[in-house]
């Protein structure tokens, strides 16, 4: 009886001790997979840290492929200007012979072309008459070189602005011819057609001998296309070519009235 008792007693008391072992497992467990969920959840941030590095690495360096996209299109721009100038003046220099005078007016020796400059070309204006007299008017020459000088820089508005102001102030100087072109040039080239094809017109009314006086006419007619008056560039530029053959503006218009006609086939 005692045996039995003290057996009971042994085997209660085994009892009492594993409840706590088999709770410290479990507790275990639990810790183990609370841990794993952490350093798993851990992980995911270390890939999501990673990827925004990489997509901020990425930014960068599309900023800096459009920094230098923008540099270059700059470049570019700046180039055209100077050698669209560069091609206008050429083309005055190869059209520019004898200018054929008025009727009424005396007959002088055409002015040698001045000396180019490094971005853009132009020339002294042809006209009849006392030169030390028109040599003398210093201030129109200034006031005519500050606005080619804007124009030369790539400063379109400026340079309408001042060579508007020129034809105002001198509408009968030496150099209006060529502030009239040059004014229908600052327009032009920032695609404002109808102001542009104003002033060409005014400089063909009103010095039709003059040596820009082809240009001036090419420029009408592309202007008129400018603004899709294409019938009207047409006959514009046919005009050029009847009236000035021989010369680049001729050709130019040729070739342009040609493209039109090409186009009208497609």
């Amino acid at each position: 009886m005692l045996r039995k008792t003290v057996l009971a007693l042994a085997f209660a008391a085994a009892l009492v001790v594993a409840a706590p072992v088999a709770a410290q497992r479990a507790s275990l467990a639990d810790r183990v997979a609370a841990l794993e969920q952490q350093a798993a959840g851990n992980q995911v941030n270390v890939d999501l840290l990673n990827q925004v590095t990489q997509l901020r690495s990425e930014v960068q360096a599309l900023r800096s492929q459009v920094e230098e996209l923008q540099q270059q299109n700059q470049q570019l721009l700046q180039s055209s200007k100077a050698q669209y100038l560069d091609l206008d003046g050429r083309i005055n220099r190869l059209e520019g012979g004898a200018v054929v005078p008025p009727s009424d007016a005396p007959t002088v020796p055409a002015t040698t072309p001045a000396a180019p400059s490094a971005s853009a070309k132009d020339r002294p204006p042809a006209v009849y008459g006392d030169k030390g007299a028109i040599a003398k008017n210093a201030d129109e020459r200034a006031a005519y070189d500050a606005a080619f000088n804007a124009l030369k820089s790539g400063d379109y508005v400026q340079s309408s602005r001042l060579f508007q102001s020129f034809v105002e102030t001198y509408p009968d100087g030496a150099y209006a011819p060529n502030a009239l072109y040059w004014l229908g040039e600052s327009y032009y080239v920032t695609q404002n057609y109808q102001l542009a094809q104003l002033q060409f017109q005014a400089l063909l009314d009103r010095f039709p001998t003059h040596d820009k006086a082809p240009g001036a006419m090419l420029k009408v007619g592309l202007s008129q296309l400018g603004q899709k008056q294409v019938q009207a560039a047409e006959r514009t530029l046919a005009e050029v070519s009847a009236k000035y053959p021989g010369t680049d503006a001729a050709r130019t218009a040729s070739d342009r009235l040609n493209a039109i006609q090409l186009n009208r086939l497609r």
